[in-house]
């Protein structure tokens, strides 16, 4: 590891971690969607930073953590989706990014309707 400190450092950007965890959230069957919420949305316009979508992430030197708000679609297996969720999540950063992913943190914060029968949606909107 010696040899590496004397070439240089290199440091993943928190954004460059975030944006390959929301892609592979996003491509993960049973995931509508990411959730960005009111909070994410201040945080955008006050900080001018580029906020992702659903995901929160902390890089370290040689760590990430991560965590996501989804969108499920309505009839999937919850725990099934978020499992499979983490696991893709973790390879995809960890493949791409040589970081060693520490935890991924995943929020279920909805379920979307494919058809909606008028009432339906509103009747199971979780509040």
């Amino acid at each position: 590891m010696a040899d590496m400190k004397e070439k240089g450092i290199v440091k993943i950007a928190d954004d460059v971690v975030a944006v390959i965890a929301a892609i592979a959230a996003a491509e993960t069957d049973g995931v509508a969607s990411m959730s960005g919420g009111i909070v994410e949305g201040f945080a955008r316009r006050v900080s001018g930073k580029n906020v992702h979508k659903g995901v929160h992430v902390e890089v370290g030197e040689v760590e990430a953590a991560i965590d996501l708000r989804v969108i499920l679609h309505y009839g999937v297996k919850i725990d099934e989706v978020c499992k499979k969720l983490q696991y893709v999540v973790k390879d995809t950063v960890e493949t791409m990014t040589g970081l060693r992913v520490i935890e991924v943190n995943v929020k279920v914060e909805g379920v979307e309707f494919k058809e909606t029968k008028p009432g339906l949606e509103e009747a199971y909107r979780i509040r």
